[in-house]
């Protein structure tokens, strides 16, 4: 039976404690105690996301409380109830776990099922992620989440599966055949993701951005085609490149209300646009409602991760058909949290993912 008692294991440690409106503060913490049915994982990386940005600069929730969900790290201390798991696994974490048999989970909603918009893993306060810290603890219904990475793997690879995971589930709401074309709106890192995995799969992928060494770098990982985002012309060269039909789907992959327009004008008939990034509530745009009636054009939506796809994720990131090295770009240590929110707030023309790494 696993102990739930392990050596090495300290009783304070660091962390980037959010105190208010765009304050990260380098705090010492208890290091959190599990029960007998969770695990204690070291951080060794976690990447800053889009949304740990928006809940620290606009206070979209109460302080106090330690952020980042793209976490990997090593477990250092296993309850007496867990099966499966051993002290030294080095894992990738997944922050929500649906129920898997509720209404929602039933219709493959997953991000709308209240188990999953719990958050499981936690350094302290509210949970909240943790990752910004290092040590973590992973609550029972958030263990079906961890991944095990394999020995030829790094943990700034494991960091990535739940980003991956978001893009995939995406993509998969987007009805495509082998050979269709996709438009993907902005080249930042989760933009990068779909051109890739689009790619992979066979797909057509024609990207816009407003840097050119974006666009330079989404031809390297797959694009067939780019063009500047602030091209006026960019249904018409659509056109062009799709004898004329548009393309059969689009990604907005920026928070940008001019790239939906857009997309929708450069996709066919029955086509579909995909909405990545608009996540703060309350803003309202104008759309040309026909457009959608008429020419049968769908405006949807994905957020978060499909607990579904861990096991095709992990193939796809593991075996490096998908090699998410090259789109990390700069590491951080723990001190440093707040200075990589920043970057990851305001990226300069060479970044793309940025990841803290307490334990790397």
């Amino acid at each position: 039976m696993p102990s739930p008692v392990s050596l090495d294991i300290p009783a304070a440690m660091q962390a980037a404690v959010y105190r208010g409106e765009g304050r990260l503060c380098l705090e010492e913490v208890e290091v959190p105690q599990i029960e007998s049915g969770e695990i204690l994982v070291r951080v060794a990386a976690c990447g800053v996301c889009p949304t740990d940005i928006k809940k620290i600069h606009y206070n979209t929730v109460a302080p106090p409380r330690i952020f980042g969900h793209e976490t990997s790290g090593t477990i250092v201390q296993v309850g007496a109830l867990v099966r499966g798991f051993e002290v030294g696994d080095r894992v990738g974490l997944h922050h929500h776990v649906p129920c898997m048999d509720c209404h929602f989970c039933k219709h493959h909603a997953f991000a709308q099922c209240a188990t999953y918009r719990r958050t499981g893993i936690t350094a302290g306060f509210e949970p909240s992620g943790g990752g910004f810290a290092e040590f973590v603890r992973v609550m029972p219904f958030c263990l079906p989440g961890v991944v095990r990475i394999p020995r030829k793997n790094s943990f700034l690879e494991g960091a990535l599966l739940e980003p991956v995971n978001t893009v995939l589930k995406g993509i998969r709401q987007l009805g495509l055949l082998p050979g269709d074309t996709v438009l993907v709106c902005g080249q930042g890192p989760i933009g990068l993701l779909f051109t890739r995995i689009l790619s992979i799969h066979g797909m057509r992928v024609i990207a816009t951005d407003l840097l050119p060494n974006r666009l330079v770098l989404a031809k390297q990982w797959g694009a067939w085609q780019s063009i500047e985002a602030n091209e006026h012309q960019v249904a018409e060269s659509v056109g062009r490149w799709t004898e004329g039909r548009g393309a059969d789907a689009a990604v907005v992959a920026v928070p940008n209300d001019g790239a939906v327009w857009q997309a929708q004008s450069a996709i066919r008939g029955g086509g579909r646009v995909l909405l990545f990034a608009h996540t703060v509530r309350d803003r309202q745009t104008s759309i040309d409602l026909a457009k959608i009636c008429v020419d049968e054009k769908a405006l949807v939506g994905s957020y978060s991760s499909d607990f579904t796809l861990q096991k095709a994720v992990a193939r796809l990131v593991f075996s490096r058909q998908l090699d998410v090295r090259p789109l990390i770009t700069h590491t951080f240590h723990l001190a440093q949290t707040s200075e990589a929110v920043g970057l990851a707030a305001k990226p300069t023309a060479e970044s793309l993912k940025i990841v803290v790494t307490p334990g790397v």
